[in-house]
C-alpha cells in the first residue's frame, strides 16, 4: 500500500513521466484553499528534491498569491490508466517570472508556448504514494488545443494585457506580483 520517503526514486521519476495530468494544492493562512489541475507537457524532475513546473496563463492565479503568502505546496499524481497509484510530493517552492534570471534558465526544458506566466520551483521534503485503488481507469484521448489557440490569438500583449486584467489578484484579494507593478 502506501509509501513514505524523502526523494523522488528513479521508480517514481518514471511513474511522473507517463502522466498527462497533475494536481497543484495551496493555501494561504486565510481565504480559500486551491486545487488546480494541470496538463500539457509542463512538469520536470531536475533531481531527487526538485521539480519545476510551467504555469501557463489561465483565468485564475492561485498558486502564484499562495506561495508569496506561505510557500508551501502539494503537487498530486493520480494513475487513471495502468495499475493504480496515488503520488503526492511535499515541498516548498517558489516562483519565477519571465522577468526573473530563473525563469530564463529553466524555460529551456520545456517546449516554447505562447502564454507562459511562470516558473514554479518545488523543493521536496516528502513523497508519499498510496493505492489509489478507488481511482476510476480512464483512457487519455489528447491534450486540449484550446489554451494555446486563444494564446497565440491574443499574442504576448494581449496575453500581458490579460495577466494585468484577471491575474494580478487572487479571488481572496492577494496580490501575485505578476507585473512589475
Amino acid at each position: 500500500m502506501g509509501k513514505k520517503t524523502n526523494h523522488i526514486s528513479k521508480r517514481i521519476q518514471s511513474f511522473i513521466s507517463k502522466q498527462n495530468m497533475f494536481f497543484v494544492g495551496t493555501a494561504a493562512d486565510e481565504g480559500r484553499v486551491n486545487i488546480s489541475p494541470k496538463g500539457m507537457d509542463s512538469f520536470r524532475v531536475i533531481n531527487k528534491n526538485k521539480i519545476i513546473w510551467l504555469n501557463l496563463t489561465g483565468s485564475g492565479n492561485e498558486t502564484a498569491a499562495h506561495l508569496l503568502k506561505h510557500n508551501r505546496m502539494t503537487i498530486m499524481f493520480c494513475a487513471f490508466e495502468g495499475n493504480p497509484l496515488i503520488l503526492r510530493l511535499y515541498g516548498t517552492a517558489k516562483i519565477f517570472h519571465p522577468r526573473d534570471s530563473e525563469f530564463n534558465t529553466y524555460i529551456s526544458h520545456f517546449p516554447t508556448t505562447v502564454g507562459a506566466r511562470q516558473i514554479i520551483e518545488m523543493d521536496v521534503d516528502l513523497v508519499q504514494t498510496s493505492c489509489g485503488f478507488a481511482v476510476p481507469l480512464m483512457e487519455y484521448k489528447a491534450d486540449r488545443d484550446t489554451l494555446v489557440e486563444w494564446s497565440e490569438e491574443k499574442g504576448q500583449k494581449g496575453i500581458e494585457e490579460y495577466w494585468i486584467e484577471k491575474n494580478s489578484e487572487s479571488i481572496d484579494g492577494f496580490e501575485t506580483k505578476i507585473t512589475n507593478n
